[in-house]
């Protein structure tokens, strides 16, 4: 069998075959006479096997195969089979510098007010709703009430029917008119009123529809938050004695945060150092699977969220375009920590797989073997290996970078904005 290799592009490879008419024969005479007639079956991927192996390759997926001359298969034995095989391989990537560069890093500082929020949220998350009873429901009172809504200009449309629900005066998702007719009402109170919803209202049923509401108020109720004291603070865990030591511990909790913060935007700045000093292509393939892969992500996120992907306004041409580009940046990432990883001889032991899987179910509440099940259908244990592999070459990354401790500079809405995007 005569193999030579030509280079279509860097990802892409073609082998050319000819199998003398001799090698044919011998195959096609080892097979019974039942098989005679797929007879190209066997000889055909025996080749295109020999052919890869014989240079070296390692195909991203199933090799192409196209035949030259037709009339070797149909005279089998007595003419050479000629065809060529086209593979998808990895880029060649020489490594260029990836030790000593240089990168800034600045953290957030904790501000008083920072700790108030988090304070503050703790007190919603610790509020109670007590009955009003001295006074109708106001703006902010939260009154429970069961709707009766039907559609006068679609007299077949389903009535909309719920119960006991809690609706916020004034607050985020209720419409105004909503809340202008509720205000003022006390249990027992009954009202009828209708609405007419905008077209662009955010519940698709609802959009530019009238509905007729019966409504029934059930109860009103005011949000009480709780003291700002110690023994509100103790309420929180048995470790806090005081709200002193509160503050102490959330601004302990917050300065953790952005250090962590401030190391990851720290690594993706080396990371985009790396990826701009290395220009190479990468095989569609791969960026066609992980643009899939991202593109499924999404829409399970929206469906998640009550979002319909089918919305014809979503614009999923742009959005695949984007995601394209994120997946592109993430393969030459991966790709150049794996180069490292193999020059620098960085090696990951089966304890080390076995602790990530159990750091995974911790933190996913599942059980190891949970975890184990799900990562076969994603790879097994080497897609672990890999990452932990990847993460070791990106902290060599960092251990031999010059690292400079820079003032904090409050970031602009464009530069939020570009951070959000990568």
């Amino acid at each position: 069998m005569k193999t030579e290799i030509k280079d279509i592009s860097p990802t892409r490879k073609q082998i050319d075959v000819e199998i003398d008419a001799a090698a044919v024969r011998t195959v096609y005479d080892r097979i019974s006479d039942n098989y005679a007639k797929a007879a190209s079956v066997p000889v055909l991927p025996e080749a295109v096997q020999q052919a890869v192996e014989e240079h070296k390759l390692e195909p991203l997926g199933e090799p192409e195969l196209n035949l030259e001359n037709s009339e070797g298969l149909d005279q089998l034995g007595k003419q050479p089979i000629s065809f060529n095989v086209s593979v998808e391989v990895l880029p060649e990537i020489k490594l260029g510098k990836y030790k000593g560069l240089e990168v800034a890093r600045s953290s957030r500082p904790i501000k008083d007010e920072d700790v108030d929020r988090v304070i503050e949220s703790l007190r919603e998350g610790s509020a109670t709703l007590e009955p009003v009873e001295d006074r109708g429901a106001q703006p902010n009172d939260t009154v429970t009430a069961s709707f009766h809504g039907t559609f006068p200009n679609e007299p077949d449309a389903e009535p909309i029917k719920v119960e006991d629900v809690d609706v916020v005066l004034g607050g985020e998702g209720v419409v105004q008119e909503i809340t202008d007719q509720l205000t003022g009402t006390r249990p027992d109170d009954e009202k009828t009123f209708t609405i007419n919803y905008p077209p662009d209202f955010s519940a698709k049923g609802l959009a530019g529809k009238e509905v007729a509401y019966a409504v029934k108020v059930s109860a009103v109720r005011i949000k009480e938050l709780p003291d700002l004291d110690d023994e509100w603070a103790q309420s929180l865990g048995d470790e806090i004695e005081s709200l002193a030591q509160l503050r102490t511990k959330i601004r302990g909790d917050l300065e953790q945060q952005v250090k962590q913060e401030a190391d990851n935007k720290m690594r993706g700045a080396l990371m985009r150092q790396l990826v701009e000093a290395h220009e190479f292509e990468l095989p569609e393939r791969l960026v066609e699977h992980q643009t899939e892969h991202r593109l499924e992500s999404v829409v399970r996120d929206m469906i998640g969220q009550g979002l319909d992907p089918r919305n014809p306004e979503l614009q999923w041409d742009k959005a695949r375009e984007s995601l394209k580009e994120q997946a592109s940046y993430d393969l030459r990432s991966s790709l150049l920590l794996e180069h490292i990883a193999g020059e620098e001889k960085i090696e990951v032991s089966d304890q080390e797989v076995e602790d990530e899987i159990n750091a995974i179910a911790e933190a996913s509440r599942q059980s190891a073997d949970q975890v184990r099940a799900i990562l076969t259908k994603q790879g097994g244990e080497r897609s672990i290996a890999g990452r932990l592999r990847n993460r070791k070459a990106l902290e060599l990354l960092v251990e031999n970078s010059r690292v400079t401790d820079e003032e904090w500079k409050e970031p602009d809405e464009s530069e939020d904005e570009a951070q959000k995007q990568e």
